[in-house]
């Protein structure tokens, strides 16, 4: 960027209308004023001379949000990755961006964010540029020197641009390749990040040696940026594991051996723990952070010795934070101190920490500072997660820690189970009394806590039976009086009620931590106790639904259920159980077919009384799902004789259960006449949809919910019969009784998906030959009748749904998408189901087969292409039948008109490149296939054969007047095998040798292209590279050659990856793991 020269007065004029748009885009609260400023900007960012006005607006503009303009706008010039800046412009953006901050100290914060940004966005793609053998973005240390020599200000901007340049080069970006992202942060970790840390920790150093003034803003946020620094090169993704957040507790922190050094000298641990005591507590989270990366170092950077060490330094310092917890009030602070706590565990055995000289002084200060974070339950309880983690994994570890020194847990364990039952009790009335937000609302954080719970109760696990025997005959006898009572109020009934909820969670909880190799007849006999006590409470309980009844403890009944059903149920279980014995002594249960019967019945009380709940509804259903699937077959056997379920399988209806739904725990895999009684609502219903059509005035509403009803239900049960036997009763049944109304249903009806989608849905299921279940007799016409069936409902819906015309953009999937997309899984599976002999649709004049497929392409060519790949369900329905199209109706598609050819060859195109490897696989393989039979007519034209047919001749044709498609596919696939991280290696070799074979000249101008922006050096080896990847590959598609190719086409990737490793890495440390 040369210097600014004198400028013409259109130029001025023109920055000061840069300068207004500016300022309404930023600060104008007019929607409309805000959208055209918006646009005129856009329009300036793709400007031939938006650089140079970039630098005038820096050098001449006199508001921050010009200078921010200017900033974001060289953002996304250096950025682009179509006509990129030459190297010497980049150069120079680089050098006058860091003269621009040295000489303007005191800008705007985000105008210093912005060009810091672009500072470390150009350093990170310039990162393997070299001009005269020097690598010229690399110098960043030497960039910022200068900055830290000076005054605050510019030591706080010289800081900044580390750690921003730290976080940038770690973070991927979606407009590059991941590899060459990989490659840049693999070469920054190795040449810079250590000096970048250790300066950081110098600073710090230099920084707590001084008597900082913390009052002084500029002091104040200089610290906080060297603590942003440092936290940045701890987090940073060493080996290329991006761990998501998700996984926090699980996080190990891959540090490169060469920084052995700065974690054997305690000083760096003592500099953090020493800074979190003398700094103020809004910047002690940032070192918490720190301290927690610190802590979850990877075990093998140490020896034995030098481990223990370390976690002896660390113990020592997060004691000292205990003692003197003045900081920890802070919600940050204390979260990530709990975090810190939940690291200790985490990262090192029980063993390793009872070794530790404090143990006993620090596990005490750890159960205290616990006990008192559970009482104090209002206060971030998402912080809770983490000691909860830590207590989880030391209970867990108790069975095998071999170290004499006693680990102190059968002490501190039944405190924290304690504080955390007690806790929740007592949060149920404030919580009803100041109207708070109820945590029992919030399922997922109460199942995360449970889980944890479950094994940190079953340390001494008398103590905690014990606990919960008696607070729940407290809150069950007070429950009792209260409903017996004529003037209780019902507040009080409510408060008992989230008590008991509590107290049955947590029962289910800890029998679901039984551990059966660990678990004694005694803990048996208390979980009986436990059990006795959840049921004879819900019998209270549903003996006063028709009254009222109370949905958060129904549904930790179903919670209780369904860990019982895991632990007690099922041949694992020995039927001597001593919880069996104390059923049957309290309850009368002898065995488990009782005790079946005892979830049946709750299971019907339930769909009974709470049919309107939807979430008791759907828990309930899935016991019951549960129990049917999760039992050996003998078991099942069990189940349906039970009275209750055969009352559920004869009465399925509405008016038995105020939902609709169908169970399909019965066997009614052969027999006919329990099939027909099963079918019985069904069949009535059916007949009342068809009474209804059959007459000119009905109501829709009723005709439509009926039927959407009845379809969900069959498609369930046709799911669910996946033998031949059974599925056939079910074909007999609704072919062709039902089937019209059906196709009755999509004509009226195909505007409202409600409505059709269940429809298509049920079809797509009856076509699916899932389990060989459709194989007709040969005598049997079903397998041609079912397809004119399918083919029908294609036809109908698709004509239909095309004259609704422009559907807007919000509403696109749900009203025309998602039941195109649907047909097109339909289409798929009749086309690959195997019982259909498509070839005599043709060879008798029926135009079944033709309908169904001119119908798909007008589906298809009513959607854009990028739809095809916005929408996940529609590119995979749509991909996989392309598929099957391609392999086993090549002929249709080389008959399609030469637009609609070129439009299925730019999906594939653009579908080899989908982030779903599903679809990138379906496109390798369409491609193929296609790509073989061009590869046959060729050869077959080249020969003396008889004339090819006119389709033949056509496709060849097209393929001939467009060869730039086939290759930009080629050069496509032989990229993503090159240079991509490619997933399905096997499925793209497929198709490339076919596209080698039809473009052997572009092939050759391809790799000699890329021989050519090798560096001299490499070329040779990339040549040979190519020459063997044709090594022994003959001009033919045959399986031997084709296998060969694959072979061939795996070594020369894994050479040219190496090749191109050792030309780009700077230094290539492969000593990550001593």
């Amino acid at each position: 960027m040369n210097p600014v020269t004198s400028q013409s007065a259109p130029h001025v004029e023109g920055l000061a209308q840069l300068e207004i748009l500016c300022k309404q885009l930023y600060e104008t609260t007019d929607t409309a004023v805000r959208h055209q400023a918006e646009k005129a900007l856009v329009e300036f960012t793709n400007s031939p001379d938006c650089l140079s006005k970039c630098q005038l607006l820096l050098e001449r503009g006199s508001s921050s949000y010009s200078q921010l303009l200017a900033a974001t706008c060289l953002s996304k010039l250096v950025s682009r990755t179509s006509n990129p800046l030459p190297l010497e412009q980049r150069i120079d953006i680089r050098n006058y961006v860091l003269n621009y901050l040295a000489t303007r100290p005191k800008l705007a914060a985000f105008v210093t964010q912005a060009l810091i940004q672009l500072y470390a966005r150009i350093t990170k793609l310039g990162w393997f540029d070299c001009q005269k053998d020097d690598y010229v973005f690399r110098n960043v240390i030497a960039d910022v020197t200068r900055f830290l020599q000076d005054s605050v200000e510019h030591c706080i901007i010289g800081v900044t641009i580390l750690s921003q340049l730290t976080n940038e080069i770690n973070q991927a970006d979606t407009t590059h390749p991941l590899t060459k992202h990989r490659k840049i942060a693999s070469s920054f970790r190795d040449s810079s990040l250590f000096d970048i840390f250790t300066l950081s920790c110098n600073l710090l150093k230099q920084a707590s040696g001084k008597n900082l003034n913390l009052n002084d803003e500029s002091q104040h946020g200089l610290l906080m940026q060297l603590l942003k620094l440092s936290y940045n090169c701890l987090n940073y993704d060493f080996i290329g594991t991006s761990t998501d957040e998700s996984s926090d507790d699980l996080c190990t922190v891959q540090i490169p051996t060469s920084w052995r050094s700065a974690f054997l000298d305690s000083s760096t641990l003592q500099l953090f723990f020493n800074l979190y005591h003398s700094i103020p507590p809004s910047l002690s989270p940032l070192v918490l952070s720190c301290l927690v990366q610190i802590a979850s170092v990877r075990r093998s950077l140490f020896n034995n010795a030098e481990r223990a060490k370390f976690l002896s330094h660390l113990v020592d310092g997060v004691k000292r934070i205990l003692a003197n917890p003045q900081c920890l009030p802070d919600p940050n602070n204390y979260h990530e101190f709990c975090r810190l706590l939940a690291r200790l565990k985490s990262n090192y055995q029980l063993g390793e920490l009872v070794k530790v000289e404090n143990y006993p002084e620090v596990i005490r200060l750890i159960a205290n500072f616990t006990v008192t974070s559970l009482q104090h339950w209002e206060f971030a309880p998402n912080s809770v997660h983490y000691l909860l983690s830590l207590w989880q994994r030391l209970a867990a570890s108790v069975p095998y820690v071999k170290a004499t020194e006693p680990h102190l847990l059968e002490t501190y364990t039944p405190e924290v189970t304690k504080a955390y039952i007690t806790s929740r009790l007592e949060s149920v009335h404030v919580i009803l009394r100041d109207g708070l937000e109820d945590p029992l609302d919030d399922a997922g954080l109460v199942q995360q806590q449970l889980d944890q719970l479950s094994t940190i109760g079953r340390c001494e696990y008398e103590k905690t039976c014990a606990l919960l025997v008696q607070l729940f005959d407290q809150a069950a006898q007070t429950y009792q009086e209260l409903l017996q009572s004529t003037n209780s109020s019902a507040a009080d009934i409510t408060v008992q009620e989230g008590r008991l909820t509590w107290l049955v969670y947590i029962i289910g909880a800890v029998i679901g931590g039984r551990v059966s190799f660990a678990s004694t007849d005694e803990q048996d006999a208390m979980d009986g106790e436990l059990v006795c006590r959840v049921l004879q409470l819900m019998n209270l309980t549903d003996s006063r639904l028709a009254q009222a009844g109370n949905e958060r403890l129904e549904l930790a009944m179903l919670s209780f259920f369904e860990q019982f059903r895991k632990i007690y149920i099922g041949d694992q279980v020995q039927k001597s159980s001593k919880l069996y014995r104390r059923l049957s002594e309290v309850l009368g249960l002898n065995d488990e077919t009782m005790v079946l019967s005892v979830f049946i019945g709750k299971i019907i009380t339930n769909l009974k009384y709470w049919g309107q709940c939807e979430p008791i509804t759907s828990k309930t259903l899935q016991l019951l799902n549960d129990l049917s699937l999760g039992y050996p077959s003998s078991a099942v056997r069990k189940l349906v004789k039970l009275s209750a379920v055969q009352f559920m399988l004869n009465n399925h209806t509405s008016e038995h259960f105020s939902f609709l739904g169908v169970n399909n725990q019965s066997n009614l895999s052969e027999d006919e006449d329990q099939f027909e009684q099963f079918m019985l609502p069904l069949t009535a219903a059916f007949e009342a949809v068809a009474q209804m059509l059959s007459t000119n005035t009905f109501n829709e509403q009723e005709a439509k919910r009926t039927l959407v009803g009845l379809v969900r239900d069959l498609r369930g049960i046709a799911f669910a019969f996946n033998a031949k036997t059974s599925f056939m009763m079910l074909f007999d049944w609704i072919y062709p009784a039902y089937m019209p109304i059906l196709q009755r249903a999509i004509e009226l009806w195909y505007h409202d998906p409600a409505c059709t989608t269940p429809v298509l849905k049920l079809m797509a299921e009856l076509v699916h030959n899932r389990s060989q279940r459709l194989q007709f007799d040969v005598s049997s016409p079903n397998g041609i009748l079912l397809f004119r069936e399918t083919s029908k409902m294609i036809t109908t819906y698709g004509n239909r749904i095309l004259t609704l015309g422009e559907v807007p953009k919000d509403q696109v999937y749900g009203v025309k998408l998602k039941g195109v997309s649907v047909c097109f899984a339909m289409l798929k599976a009749v086309l690959s189901g195997n019982y259909v002999n498509f070839g005599v649709f043709r060879l008798y004049g029926d135009d079944a087969l033709d309908n169904a497929l001119q119908t798909f392409i007008k589906l298809l060519l009513s959607i854009p292409h990028s739809d095809l790949l916005d929408y996940p369900k529609l590119s995979q329905s749509f991909y996989s039948l392309l598929e099957v199209l391609t392999q086993d109706h090549m002929n249709f598609i080389a008959s399609l008109e030469p637009h609609v050819v070129m439009y299925i060859l730019s999906s594939i195109s653009e579908g080899l490149t989908a982030l779903d490897t599903m679809v990138c696989t379906g496109c390798c393989s369409s491609l193929d296939h296609i790509v073989t039979y061009l590869f046959k007519q060729l050869s077959r034209s080249t020969k003396k054969r008889p004339t090819p047919m006119a389709t033949d001749d056509r496709f060849l044709h097209i393929m001939q007047q467009h060869p730039e498609m086939i290759q930009q596919m080629l050069s496509t696939v032989l990229n993503i095998i090159i240079f991509e991280d490619c997933r399905n290696q096997w499925s793209m070799s497929r198709p490339l040798l076919g596209l080698i074979l039809l473009n052997e000249k572009y092939f050759a101008d391809l790799r000699n292209s890329i021989v050519n922006s090798q560096p001299p050096e490499k070329q040779q080896a990339m040549h040979l590279c190519f020459e063997n990847l044709m090594e022994g590959i003959e001009r033919n598609l045959l399986t031997k050659n084709r296998d060969r190719f694959t072979q061939n086409l795996s070594v020369f990737r894994r050479e040219v990856n190496d090749s191109m490793k050792n030309s780009t890495y700077g230094v290539n440390s492969n000593d990550m793991m001593s």
